[in-house]
């Protein structure tokens, strides 16, 4: 078995300075471990998880829980005088062609100087289709899990409902909720108008809507 044995004598300068080198990156990275093991990521940056505070709960509405307007969920502010209050029926076409089903929604806008609260809930929302002096339907007739909802309204902001309402084209009754053989809204160009109220406060004016 033969053996290699190192050398004797003093090493050239090149085998030393390949030894510091070895010796200051271990130096190195030791230090880089250190600080790791110390400085802990988020622990003065504000993170979440930075000191022993629970992180804030949320306050943001649900915006698909309930057609109701998009507001603050804290309520502030005395109830909202209705004369500062202004009220908008809105649709999201004008012209509907056949088979096409009306979306419905409103805005509201604070016109006072302060903020105010209001009940925007779906149990104070009605909407209202006529047609000359006839109502076609409106859409407490057949409503399902109507709820309260007090928001606030700040002075200048619109706020609009989060979900439209759909329109199914038909003749509306408390007693024909499960009637599928509800009148149709006549079509071929026929006008109707849409109006809303919110907490016993109506639209400015009404929205018309062409069916055809």
């Amino acid at each position: 078995m033969s053996t290699i044995k190192q050398p004797l004598g003093r090493q050239s300068s090149k085998v030393y300075r390949r030894r510091r080198l070895v010796a200051l990156l271990g130096l190195l990275l030791v230090a880089v471990v250190i600080t790791l093991v110390i400085v802990k990521p988020g622990a003065s940056s504000g993170e979440p998880g930075a000191g022993s505070g629970a992180s804030p709960a949320s306050t943001a509405t649900d915006a698909s829980a309930s057609p109701a307007p998009s507001a603050a969920a804290t309520v502030d502010g005395a109830p909202c005088d209705a004369g500062n209050v202004a009220i908008e029926a809105l649709t999201d076409k004008s012209t509907y062609e056949s088979g096409e089903l009306p979306q419905l929604s409103l805005s509201l806008t604070n016109n006072g100087s302060n903020a105010c609260a209001i009940n925007a809930g779906t149990a104070q929302q009605v909407f209202t289709v006529t047609s000359g002096n006839d109502t076609y339907w409106t859409s407490t007739d057949c409503q399902t899990d109507a709820a309260d909802s007090e928001v606030t309204l700040k002075p200048g902001v619109t706020v609009s409902s989060s979900t439209p309402i759909a329109w199914d084209r038909t003749r509306s009754a408390a007693g024909t909720c499960e009637d599928p053989t509800r009148e149709a809204a006549p079509g071929g160009g026929a006008s109707y108008f849409l109006n809303v109220t919110v907490d016993g406060i109506a639209s400015t004016s009404p929205k018309q809507i062409l069916l055809y």
